[in-house]
């Protein structure tokens, strides 16, 4: 298999389970451990979620390209998408410590995506759209 593959996939979430398996496969092609590669496909699939509901409004009108490499000690995923332009990376940290009737609705999917990779990086282009890479480091053993 090689070191980069890409695929498309509508976005919609029927295309969720297509874009796990995806995911597996990206991982324990990667080498990741069975902790690392749960973390890689929930922080995949709150992404995609994110993209379909938020990016493309939910009305099914859009790809979601998704390319991954599998780099010496990491497994790299970009996804892009032409959906509205949002950056997840200044999207605010959740008040975890708030009552649940007080906190307000949202965010949760962004901080678990964060907590869950090692590095979280976004860039917009008009040519390209949005672009979210996904970064997770192979355990070493020392």
């Amino acid at each position: 298999m090689s070191n980069r593959q890409t695929r498309v996939f509508p976005g919609r979430f029927s295309s969720l389970a297509a874009i796990c398996e995806f995911t597996t496969e990206a991982a324990h092609a990667a080498g990741l451990d069975t902790r690392a590669t749960y973390a890689v496909q929930m922080a995949v699939d709150e992404a995609c979620s994110n993209i379909i509901e938020h990016a493309y409004e939910g009305k099914e009108t859009g790809d979601i390209e998704y390319s991954y490499e599998i780099t010496p000690d990491s497994l790299v995923i970009t996804l892009s998408d032409q959906g509205q332009k949002f950056d997840p990376t200044h999207a605010s940290e959740p008040d975890l410590s708030a009552e649940l009737r007080d906190r307000t609705r949202g965010g949760l999917g962004i901080y678990f995506i964060r907590k869950l990779m090692d590095r979280v990086e976004y860039r917009y282009s008009q040519d390209c759209g949005n672009i979210l890479k996904l970064v997770k480091r192979r355990e070493t053993s020392s």
